[in-house]
């Protein structure tokens, strides 16, 4: 089953049925020894599926939940290896969109789930995208609208000691820091503690190119020979020729760029572009997590 949350679409099994979590990982061509995130209704899942409940983990559960924010735990006994990847740690979180918690209140345990795409292209961020990627491949999706936030939650491992940020996403790093009270590591790729690790994810078909402005966009573009050719910005480039694919979201600021990001990419594929050169917003806040998303789809196509 596929379901909207303000993040992506997930793909989603009940953990109580081991078997059916197991589909997720054929239906998505993902490697098994990934970790899948479990969603709950509330934060009771801190209590139900974390072996300990440190005093930061419910002080961030109770100002960041319901929303984009995972957190990372030592597992309980109730939640099965093939959720975990046979890691004995598990990443939690409750989603802020209404009809993912009443799904989630009427499945009555968690469900853990993945973006509901095939394994390391771009997330989906409405019922369309989902259908369009794995078809009959997911027995039922659930059409909420569009994504909120459009990035991946943030993941935080509050397993180690300072607290480790695996995936930077949907809660800005410097919001989550301050609530925090103490300063946060970051990884930036490694191995697959948690989604999203690996340093090519997330990309189209078409080769992503990063610019860090205009004129670095239009020199890229120009240098593109005979490819089609999209710039993706969070605002329209003056003097762009206009063989150039504009992919600009309708929305201004990175709030805008965020909810918009894969859909514009994905677009970019439907209109047959072979090279996205983006030009991503300044560092910082939700800067960071979109850098992040663009630099990854980078990586997963050289040449």
């Amino acid at each position: 089953m596929a379901f909207p949350t303000e993040t992506v679409y997930g793909l989603g099994a009940s953990i109580a049925l081991p078997e059916a979590v197991a589909r997720i990982f054929t239906a998505k061509g993902r490697p098994p020894g990934h970790p899948l995130i479990v969603h709950g209704a509330d934060a009771s899942v801190l209590d139900r599926y974390a072996r300990e409940v440190p005093p930061l983990a419910r002080v961030l559960a109770a100002r960041f939940w319901p929303g984009p924010l995972t957190l990372v735990l030592e597992r309980s006994g109730a939640v099965p290896d093939v959720v975990t990847g046979g890691r004995e740690t598990v990443g939690l979180r409750v989603p802020a969109q209404p009809l993912a918690l009443a799904m989630l209140r009427d499945v009555g345990a968690g469900v853990a789930a993945p973006s509901a795409n095939p394994f390391g292209r771009t997330s989906p961020t409405t019922a369309r995208h989902v259908l369009a990627d794995l078809g009959d491949r997911v027995d039922l999706v659930l059409d909420g609208g569009p994504c909120g936030v459009g990035l991946e939650s943030t993941i935080l491992d509050l397993t180690t000691s300072p607290p480790t940020v695996l995936r930077t996403g949907g809660l800005p790093v410097d919001v989550l820091e301050a609530a925090a009270g103490v300063a946060l590591e970051r990884v930036a790729t490694g191995p697959a503690r948690a989604p999203g690790m690996l340093a090519a994810h997330y990309a189209p078909r078409a080769r992503v190119v990063i610019a860090e402005d205009h004129d670095a966009a239009l020199a890229a573009a120009a240098g593109a020979g005979d490819r089609r050719v999209a710039i993706l910005s969070g605002s329209p480039v003056a003097g762009r020729p206009a063989p150039i694919v504009p992919l600009v979201p309708d929305e201004p600021g990175a709030e805008g760029y965020a909810r918009a990001l894969y859909d514009l990419l994905r677009r970019a594929d439907a209109l047959g572009v072979d090279l996205v050169v983006a030009v991503p917003p300044p560092p910082g806040g939700l800067g960071d997590a979109i850098r992040d998303r663009l630099g990854r789809a980078a990586a997963d196509q050289p040449g």
